[in-house]
């Protein structure tokens, strides 16, 4: 069995590693693959790497077929995920949702048995509305996104889903909490680079304050696994599945952890950063069901991941 990997930067490497230790050579199709961070994470000799676009389905096609890949993982998304979205709508909704699009249907048409496509635990924060209690006949029935980054994850979910029903493809979503891992390459969105600077700013001795919120991360390598866990489990019992460390961290948690594993950090929290623009507040995900149905279990609790991003940090620093 092949799997093409779509988006070859935080998570797609990380698949790309796991799989190739589980004895494939899986593709990785990316519009401007960042060889050099790529190489950090998985030997580039052990995959085929291949130019494509997710806004043009031949491109899709034609690695379907030069792969024979059975199965695809979609991590591609429009750079600074929230942030970028915020700043460029279009463009976000034209990547996240046509993009994702493009690949179901090329999936569809060349015989693909599943695709395994990447949300966000956004779905759970930066939500409104409900207010009418789930009555149909009313206006305000069902919570709604309030970002556009939210709102493109939502379409994603619900697009991918009814390919899944309504075709002969199976469709597999694994909603991520903030990813965060080893990656010098761009990509990733505001807590993943708070992350790598909290860390890396801390091993030099520099200042950092981190915004003054509570994160629930998922280090990228639980990501991977959790998403290769939905590629090769025989039967989808479910559609889709939170993956995440398990809990949030506040920002105290944080700066004492990082103190306690760096103890020259000078780590702090920013004053008068407290978010206020996620309408939902901090809902850590369920993990329940991916437990039940996967199998997942996440191996990188914040001190765990920490340990393994400076071991990363100061190996391809040396």
């Amino acid at each position: 069995m092949s799997t093409l990997i779509i988006g070859g930067g935080l998570v797609g490497s990380q698949i790309a590693r796991a799989l190739v230790e589980e004895g494939e050579r899986p593709t990785i199709m990316d519009a401007s693959l960042q060889s050099d961070a790529l190489a950090d994470i998985v030997d580039p000799d052990a995959v085929t790497i291949v130019q494509g676009n997710v806004l043009n389905p031949l491109d899709i096609s034609r690695a379907l077929k030069s792969s024979g890949a059975s199965r695809i993982a979609h991590m591609a998304a429009y750079p600074m995920l929230t942030e970028g979205a915020q700043r460029d709508p279009y463009a976000a909704i034209q990547v996240n949702v046509f993009g994702a699009l493009n690949v179901l249907e090329a999936a569809r048409l060349e015989g693909v048995s599943r695709v395994v496509l990447a949300s966000s635990g956004v779905l759970t924060r930066y939500i409104g509305g409900g207010e009418d209690e789930g009555d149909p006949a009313k206006e305000e029935a069902y919570p709604r996104p309030t970002t556009f980054y939210a709102a493109t994850k939502q379409a994603v979910e619900s697009i991918g889903l009814n390919y899944g029903k309504w075709t002969d493809l199976e469709v597999a979503v694994v909603r991520f909490a903030a990813v965060a891992g080893p990656w010098r390459g761009r990509g990733g969105g505001g807590p993943t680079g708070n992350f790598k600077n909290m860390i890396e700013r801390s091993l030099h001795g520099e200042e950092f304050a981190i915004p003054d919120r509570s994160v629930e991360w998922l280090y990228s390598k639980d990501a991977a696994r959790g998403t290769v866990l939905a590629l090769n489990i025989a039967e989808l019992k479910s559609s889709v599945f939170n993956l995440s460390m398990g809990r949030a961290y506040s920002p105290a948690e944080i700066v004492e952890t990082v103190h306690r594993i760096i103890p020259t950090s000078k780590l702090s929290v920013k004053a008068g950063t407290a978010v206020t623009e996620s309408v939902g507040g901090m809902v850590a995900l369920d993990l329940s069901r991916s437990r039940r149905d996967l199998g997942f279990e996440p191996r990188f609790d914040l001190p765990a991941a920490i340990d393994d991003y400076i071991q990363w940090y100061q190996g391809v620093q040396s």
